[in-house]
């Protein structure tokens, strides 16, 4: 596992640990101290385990798992990867932290950058699988496949 699969499970990880002790506390609020949560805070808790954990094990995964580029593939660039790593990374853990001051602390200022932090989430998805795609082929299968093996 190189150093870039790496720091997507490793950072999916830490996403999910934010998101479960989220969830604890939304749990603690409506159960125990009876005050209940914001609708903005389920969000945050919601993005940070499916964009942050989630998509974030996916993608690390799909880069890890799947074949080595093609030489002449021109979309595959692990600078590009690395960039998207940080993108989905920063973008992510800013969402949680204005959505979860904003249900916190009912700030509707940061309803500007709760958007763009989605889209830049967005943004960082759709460059990670544009790059990728190249990478989605058959390399063994192929072989089999025309010998008539079923899968």
């Amino acid at each position: 596992m190189f150093t870039t699969v790496r720091y997507f499970v490793k950072t999916s990880i830490a996403f999910l640990v934010l998101g479960i002790l989220t969830g604890l506390y939304m749990s603690y609020t409506k159960y125990i101290a009876k005050t209940g949560y914001s609708p903005e805070l389920l969000s945050a808790h919601t993005h940070v385990i499916l964009v942050g954990s989630v998509m974030m094990m996916i993608m690390g995964v799909a880069l890890w798992f799947f074949p080595r580029p093609n030489k002449t593939d021109k979309k595959y660039n692990p600078d590009l990867i690395l960039v998207t790593y940080w993108l989905m990374t920063l973008s992510t853990s800013l969402r949680f932290i204005f959505q979860t001051i904003k249900g916190l602390f009912w700030i509707s200022d940061f309803d500007i950058l709760i958007s763009i932090t989605s889209a830049l989430q967005v943004i960082g998805m759709i460059v990670f699988f544009y790059s990728i795609w190249g990478r989605i082929r058959p390399v063994g299968s192929k072989i089999r496949e025309a010998r008539g093996e079923k899968f």
